[in-house]
């Protein structure tokens, strides 16, 4: 079977205000039959509302008119994300007097509103699905569409698998890598970079030594990336397991709904190297793209990352100390990390299909 994927481009063919991204997207959710699909149904938008001093999340005049088509098919839509995300999204627009629906936190405000599934993967034994999530009857997984240090890209598999789960889960997730550090102090500056752009805290310094709290570290990659001398490497072995647990994950959080009460929408706006979870910006890899639609994770996913070209690369946007290493996707290329691996983990537990006829949006 091949799946449809719609595409409403970025790049208008005519000088119309109808011919530009936010009108050809509410065409293109209009051939979706948002009517069957979410009528009288509380439906969860799930998507990450950013943090920090970042800038690059779904703007939220594009959000609204999700929002409101799912409110004219009759449905009663709200936001949600990780409360610290909900905390802080007025910063970005994200309010809602904006968009026209309640912003949730995803787990509650402890982030301990959960309900628990059994997977039985190596150490993950079992995943802890966000309340808000499992309580809903209809979801659309909003995602951006950009870079990710661990997984190559973060789209609609990642908005699932760390969005939709407490973040006890999510470590467990990430110690599936089952990596093991290295520093080089011989190589390090003391520029604390490291430190600074964890986001669990993880890492300090004594006496000019490194230290990192293993209860702490996700193995999320930001010491890593963010160290301009490479002291910090980690063996990466694991690196196909924790694809797996992702897939599992997103497995677990589809399941808790009828298939035909999601849909997954990407935007491949602005995009960068980094998860929008790093809290700030940095220049897009390459032009704006646009947004794909579809009801097929694996196809979704398979489009958004063929639609990322390596040709289309912006000489100068790639911040140092990233280079790309010119074999594979542009993804892979930056991160070391074949992108497509997490999509094909999904697909061998039966949650789509890679084959895809992607149709655009006049």
């Amino acid at each position: 079977m091949t799946s449809t994927v719609t595409f409403a481009s970025a790049r208008p063919v005519e000088l119309r205000g109808d011919a530009t991204l936010p009108v050809l997207l509410d065409r293109m959710l209009g051939q979706w039959e948002f009517e069957k699909r979410f009528k009288d149904k509380r439906v969860a938008i799930k998507m990450h509302l950013g943090g920090g001093v970042g800038y690059s999340t779904i703007h939220p005049f594009l959000v609204g008119r999700v929002v409101k088509a799912v409110i004219e098919a009759g449905g009663k839509p709200f936001l949600t994300d990780s409360a610290y995300s909900v905390e802080s999204a007025r910063e970005r627009g994200y309010t809602q007097e904006v968009l026209g629906a309640p912003i949730l936190p995803v787990s509650g405000l402890d982030d301990t509103y959960v309900y628990t599934k059994q997977v039985n993967f190596r150490q993950l034994d079992t995943v802890d699905l966000a309340g808000t999530i499992v309580d809903a009857d209809a979801m659309i997984v909003l995602s951006h569409g950009k870079g990710h240090g661990c997984s190559g890209f973060g789209g609609a598999i990642k908005n699932l698998k760390k969005g939709c789960v407490n973040g006890s889960t999510r470590g467990k997730i990430h110690r599936l890598m089952n990596s093991t550090f290295e520093w080089d102090a011989s190589k390090c500056t003391g520029c604390l970079l490291c430190r600074d752009n964890c986001p669990n805290d993880a890492i300090t310094f004594e006496d000019g030594k490194i230290s990192i709290n293993d209860h702490a570290c996700k193995y999320c990659m930001h010491c890593v990336l963010a160290c301009p001398n490479k002291a910090i490497t980690i063996d990466q072995e694991g690196y196909r397991y924790f694809q797996t647990g992702m897939a599992l994950t997103t497995r677990e959080v589809l399941r808790t709904f009828e298939p035909e009460r999601v849909m997954f929408v990407t935007a491949l706006l602005q995009i960068t190297p980094f998860c929008d979870c790093w809290g700030f910006t940095t220049p897009s890899l390459v032009p704006d793209i646009g947004i794909v639609a579809g009801d097929d994770i694996v196809a979704v996913e398979t489009a958004s990352i063929d639609l990322i070209k390596a040709g289309d690369f912006i000489e100068g946007s790639l911040p140092s100390p990233l280079k790309r290493s010119g074999t594979g996707h542009l993804f892979e290329q930056i991160h070391g990390k074949n992108p497509y691996i997490q999509i094909e983990e999904c697909e061998k537990l039966s949650m789509g299909n890679r084959k895809y006829e992607l149709k655009s949006v006049d």
